[in-house]
């Protein structure tokens, strides 16, 4: 059974804006404004500003009229939704499976793993305990659902410290009427659009109690479905999507130190062991990673992850360790590393091969052998950087190659169209410009013949040997029948210079066109 864990900070805004200056002076009261429909309001207020009568949403003008020494700045919402990430990311050591609430709460579903702190409360506490040395503000409760914690982490009690409510009757929900401790909370708490909160107000109901106890039917049809939806998601009777930052994932490994650790030496070895335990689980199950993360978990909170990606399914811990050692130089390890885990994002079967002596004697070849010196290669300069070539189905130049991975399984039917294989009639350059440049001064003795002589990029070609044409014209199909032009007809031409040097080349339109004719480079033959 699921358990939501949520935790809210009402004055999220205010304590990261002041997390980002710590030299800057804390002085009250103090709020942050921005744009709201083209006037400036209030967008967070501290605590002392608000039990002053501020509130968000306030024009500043009005407010600046209540209290003239109120302090103010800028609001930063993008950098508070950074700070937000980065808390969903420092959680993981509570729960694998972390969901931002933007803009200023997180969802832990903590199902099977609150025994770890004892138990949901003291799970709670510690988390509660944590975020205050950080300066952070934090209401933290605990339900079945998220909705449920959600209105229970913004209730009056969970100023006190963090709720825990129990599971209810799980097997008669729908009949049966909320816990008292979600019957009593106002509607607000049910996330309502505001002109529905306001509509039921005006008739009187007040608590969430009053609303689950009248009849479905009509409910449905004076306020439509939003209400009951809320309402059966707040009382668990309906489920909620949450977009979890780091999906929950079974191939995960983590070591926890009981000292911190920060010298480069200590680190590899950490990344050697949490592999050797990651991939062991791997070995039993048969499989191998394709995409490893590397998070080191500082003792200040900060998040520290390296990502890592593979040419072939692998699950060698030295292998693993050796690929993220050079990258282990440019972490900031801060105060020290407390924790370190690893995650393998991308899993496939991965069948151990037999082999016989003869085998072991000779030298490893085929794509096995380049998988270890292409994983060395996108370590180092990057993921994304070493690729290879293949043949896509358009006879245009510059759509019949696209980019796949180094090494893989050969291309079968995708979106972008059927596998191809590289026709051989056509002989083409092994790399295309990005974009083809014009050529200057072009001769040819008649329109339809190949060019005699050309000017690029300042020298002067002379051509001695030429084969050709080779038309080529739109995909017409791709788009609608009047955007289709003469002038995009290509005649195609592989000339040879006086040097040896051999270009492809081509004139663009018709000779008996409005349109004059223009010569192009597409491409250079090795």
């Amino acid at each position: 059974m699921s358990r939501i864990l949520c935790v809210w900070s009402p004055n999220w805004a205010i304590e990261t804006w002041r997390r980002r200056r710590p030299s800057a002076p804390q002085v009250e009261p103090f709020a942050l404004v921005g744009p709201d429909r083209g006037l400036r309001v209030l967008t967070a207020v501290s605590p002392q500003a608000a039990a002053a009568g501020l509130f968000s949403g306030q024009r500043v003008t009005d407010a600046q009229a209540l209290r003239p020494d109120l302090v103010l700045a800028e609001a930063e919402p993008e950098a508070d939704a950074r700070a937000l990430e980065a808390l969903a990311d420092w959680c993981v050591r509570f729960s694998p499976a972390v969901a931002p609430d933007p803009p200023d709460g997180l969802f832990l579903d903590i199902g099977g793993v609150a025994h770890l702190w004892g138990g949901e409360a003291e799970m709670a506490a510690d988390l509660a305990a944590r975020l205050a040395r950080d300066g952070l503000t934090a209401r933290i409760a605990v339900a079945d659902a998220a909705g449920a914690a959600w209105a229970l982490a913004r209730s009056p009690a969970a100023e006190a410290g963090p709720q825990v409510l129990a599971p209810w009757d799980p097997d008669g929900r729908e009949a049966s009427p909320p816990p008292p401790e979600l019957a009593g909370l106002p509607l607000t708490a049910l996330r309502l659009e505001p002109a529905a909160a306001a509509q039921l107000s005006r008739l009187g109901l007040r608590r969430i109690g009053q609303l689950a106890a009248l009849p479905r039917g009509p409910l449905a049809r004076r306020f439509g479905g939003r209400v009951l939806l809320r309402l059966d998601q707040t009382l668990g009777r309906a489920p909620e999507a949450l977009a979890f930052r780091r999906p929950p994932t079974p191939w995960f490994a983590r070591l926890d130190l009981a000292e911190p650790v920060s010298a480069p030496d200590d680190l590899a070895r950490l990344c050697r062991d949490v592999a050797l335990r990651l991939c062991a689980r791997l070995e039993t199950a048969g499989r191998g990673a394709r995409r490893l993360r590397l998070d080191f978990h500082r003792v200040d909170g900060a998040p520290v992850g390296l990502e890592l990606g593979l040419s072939r399914p692998a699950r060698d811990p030295d292998r693993i360790a050796r690929l993220f050692l050079p990258r282990l130089e440019t972490l900031d390890p801060g105060f020290g590393i407390e924790a370190v885990s690893l995650q393998a994002a991308e899993v496939e079967v991965l069948s151990p091969g037999q082999a016989d002596l003869a085998s072991l004697l000779e030298p490893v070849e085929g794509p096995e052998a380049l998988a270890p010196l292409i994983d060395r290669l996108n370590a180092r300069l990057g993921p994304g950087r070493v690729w290879r070539s293949r043949p896509r189905a358009s006879h245009v130049p510059e759509r019949s190659v696209r980019r796949t991975a180094a090494l893989g399984a050969e291309a079968g039917p995708a979106r972008d169209g059927p596998a191809v294989s590289w026709p051989a009639w056509r002989p083409r350059p092994l790399r295309l410009l990005p974009r083809p440049e014009a050529l200057e001064a072009v001769i040819a003795l008649t329109p339809d013949e190949p060019p005699r002589q050309f000017r690029w990029r300042r020298r002067v070609h002379r051509i001695r040997l030429a084969e050709g044409p080779e038309r080529i014209g739109a995909e017409w199909w791709r788009s609608g029948i009047e955007a289709v032009r003469t002038d995009q007809v290509r005649d195609y031409y592989r000339v040879e210079d006086q040097d040896g040097a051999r270009f492809w080349v081509f004139r663009s339109g018709l000779h008996d066109h409005d349109r004059p004719v223009r010569w192009w480079l597409h491409g250079l033959f090795g």
